[in-house]
């Protein structure tokens, strides 16, 4: 029976250019996820988008003297154009500054405030006489009362993960400017997390096949007792608040754009032609959600966002959310705003999508930080996705093609034969499963291995001998060759989707890879069938011995 999966993919600043530290902790794994179900015959909808709103894109705004729209505009598109790019297969890539968001977060606000789940209150909120304005959380550092560290935010602690205000820190200072903030009177609506403590922990205690890392930094947070956290500043550039006499408010960017996964469901579903498709993606209880962040995000998934879910009601809670470490290079996490680590756009200027996706899974940060490096990125690709991979694919079909010109039939099985594809029935198994279970590291091993075997398998029976010796024997060494790399295709297309392409039209399929076809990978293949044109696959990267700079170049 198939089922029905939604996949949310934390949604980045439009306030500069994503690095691949975004693409190893969120968007490939919810790519590789999304791509699988898809295989496997699922219904799958993938959909985020562009959080436009709060500080960071005024601030932009004014350090390139523009507009924030102009701001949000540019990186609006250039996210996207870099992700389509890159492969990602996303369903629907919204915005928060788009009206039908805006009305759907205003929307959520007001249901949350009629169930008496939102109070206003009067409020003390970090202003910077300097700066001349209300400081949002994130732009007031300090010292993190909790672990000591110097670099704490106002609303959260990267080093120990505890949830803060920026009143809780000491020494505080403006992140624009240095100097420290005052602390003005204001009045703010508060989301009342400290009634839904017990939902909430029922709702974990409910959730099977999570990190431990997320469960763990979850249920300390509840147990330690959940405080209630102010949703409206006092911000022009952000969604208005919905109530009268608060007009010059905003919502706080973390409130509404959670709120971003069920509005650019809805907005797939009117610019699908139904308008009411989205209800069997949040109102069926069999479908399963999923949430691919960073762990810096865990707070604002597993309590934020299921406290607004369950305070709403009638909408389908996270089934999960594999949030991710961080990617480091030497020795520091990327960062947007630190302008630290590769960007993306400028590696797709250098480098094939499959290139970068490839090396990316294979060091995917997904329990623990993990290092990014150029020379690791070209002995991945060199020694793997050229050398065992492309090279397996690219020799049996060029040379099924200069014996016989078609997909030779198959003879009578030998054992090798046999234990060739129960390799790859297994990998079927194992890779499936891990990837099921969020494991896409261990599941692109599982891949890597089934090519080896492939290699050693065609190492073994020689076909370019069988072909003069025994004809019948190489049409069947050559026919279950194929069969593994048609196997090997599909079960790597979740991972390298432009290079299974090309290696299926390589096959002689004229449609792309289809839906479904998981678990049929090592069925019947088409008697006789045509090849396609043969090439190469990878190119090698090389290092410019001048500059030490790496560069793609053909075979």
């Amino acid at each position: 029976m198939s089922r029905t999966i939604l996949v949310c993919v934390a949604w980045p600043y439009a306030n500069s250019s994503l690095h691949l530290g975004h693409i190893a902790g969120t968007w490939l794994p919810a790519d590789i996820f999304a791509r699988y179900h898809r295989l496997k015959g699922n219904r799958v909808l993938m959909v985020s988008g562009s959080d436009e709103h709060g500080t960071p894109i005024t601030v932009t705004a004014e350090q390139e003297k523009k507009s924030p729209q102009e701001i949000v505009d540019f990186f609006h598109r250039q996210h996207a154009e870099g992700l389509k790019a890159l492969g990602i297969s996303i369903d629907c890539y919204f915005r928060t500054s788009h009206p039908d968001h805006k009305r759907v977060a205003q929307d959520f606000f007001k249901e949350l405030y009629d169930r008496k789940l939102i109070e206003e209150r009067p409020s003390e909120a970090p202003y910077c006489p300097s700066c001349r304005r209300f400081l949002p959380d994130r732009y007031v550092e300090g010292v993190c009362p909790n672990c000591g560290a110097l670099d704490a935010r106002g609303d959260q602690c990267d080093r120990c993960g505890n949830t803060l205000d920026p009143s809780d820190l000491k020494n505080p200072r403006c992140r624009l400017c240095g100097q420290a903030p005052v602390f003005r009177e204001t009045r703010l609506h508060y989301l009342l997390l400290s009634k839904m403590e017990k939902p909430l922990l029922d709702f974990l205690e409910s959730r099977r096949g999570w990190r431990s890392s997320v469960v763990n930094l979850t249920r300390s947070w509840i147990k330690e007792g959940l405080h209630d956290r102010a949703i409206t500043r006092d911000l022009s550039w952000g969604v208005p608040v919905p109530l009268e006499g608060f007009s010059e408010k905003s919502l706080y960017v973390w409130f509404e754009a959670v709120i971003g996964y069920f509005s650019a469901t809805q907005q797939w579903a009117r610019l699908s032609g139904q308008a009411s498709a989205w209800k069997e993606f949040w109102e069926d209880p069999k479908t399963e959600a999923y949430y691919f962040i960073g762990k810096d995000n865990i707070p604002f998934h597993t309590i934020i966002w299921p406290a607004m879910l369950l305070g709403r009601g009638g909408l389908n809670l996270p089934a999960n959310v594999p949030a991710n470490e961080y990617l480091l290079v030497s020795g520091e996490k990327f960062s947007k705003s630190r302008g630290i680590g590769a960007k993306l756009n400028e590696c797709l200027a250098e480098f094939d999508s499959d290139q970068i996706r490839y090396y990316l899974a294979s060091i995917m940060p997904e329990t623990s930080d993990a290092d990014f490096s150029w020379d690791g990125f070209v002995s991945r690709n060199n020694d793997e996705l050229l050398s065992v991979i492309g090279n397996l694919v690219n020799r049996v079909l060029a040379l099924t093609q200069r014996t016989f010109g078609v997909i030779p039939q198959s003879g009578e099985l030998s054992s090798d034969d046999r234990a060739a594809l129960a390799a790859a029935e297994r990998c079927a198994r194992d890779a499936g499963l891990a990837i099921e279970q969020c494991e896409f590291k261990k599941a692109l091993k599982e891949i890597y291995v089934l090519a080896q075997t492939g290699n050693q398998y065609v190492n073994a029976q020689a076909p370019w001998k069988l072909a003069k010796e025994n004809p019948d024997r190489a049409r069947t060494a050559l026919h279950i060759a194929i069969r593994i790399c048609r196997a090997l295709i599909i079960y790597l297309s979740p991972y390298t989707p432009m290079m299974s392409q090309k290696a299926w039209a390589m096959m002689g399929f004229e449609a792309p890879v289809p839906n479904g076809v998981w678990d049929q990978a090592l069925g019947p293949l088409p008697a006789n069938q045509k090849l396609g044109a043969v090439g190469h696959l990878v190119k090698r990267i090389e290092r410019d011995a001048k500059t030490g700079k790496e560069q793609a170049a053909n075979l």
